[in-house]
């Protein structure tokens, strides 16, 4: 199946509808508090479940570790083995950050005829996006 031009167009403007968001957070942010609230994550593990090179992530992590949301931790057994993890105050910014989001987007979800179906379809290609991380993890 060939993707219409429009649709990567209409993602292009939700994009921009959660970046103007007041979330307290940049997206990015949020996809690293994000991914990292399903539990800690090695940097280069992260960096690819973002699909972003090691040394951003490095420099995000820098800041929301200065910000007190995120933390560096030394794996038990292998100190150079370093694991990022959410704080209690991390959590707390990706939850006001999800209550921005919901209030930016849901306006924009009761105009569309079938909800259920739409967020079944997201959250499709949510798993798709989650296949294709553990294939190239493998």
């Amino acid at each position: 199946m060939r993707v219409p031009i429009e649709a990567v167009r209409v993602l292009a403007r939700l994009s921009r509808v959660l970046e103007s968001a007041d979330a307290e957070l940049t997206v990015p942010q949020y996809r690293m508090l994000s991914a990292l609230s399903e539990g800690g994550l090695r940097s280069a593990r992260l960096a690819e479940r973002l699909a972003v090179r090691k040394p951003t992530v490095t420099a995000l992590a820098d800041a929301m570790i200065a910000a007190g949301y995120v933390a560096r931790e030394s794996e038990a057994g292998d100190r150079r083995i370093v694991r990022l993890s959410l704080t209690e105050a991390g959590q707390e910014a990706l939850e006001r950050a999800d209550a921005a989001y919901l209030a930016r987007l849901e306006p924009l979800l009761a105009g569309v005829p079938d909800q259920e179906a739409f967020l079944g379809s997201l959250r499709a290609v949510g798993e798709a996006l989650d296949a294709r991380l553990a294939r190239a993890e493998r």
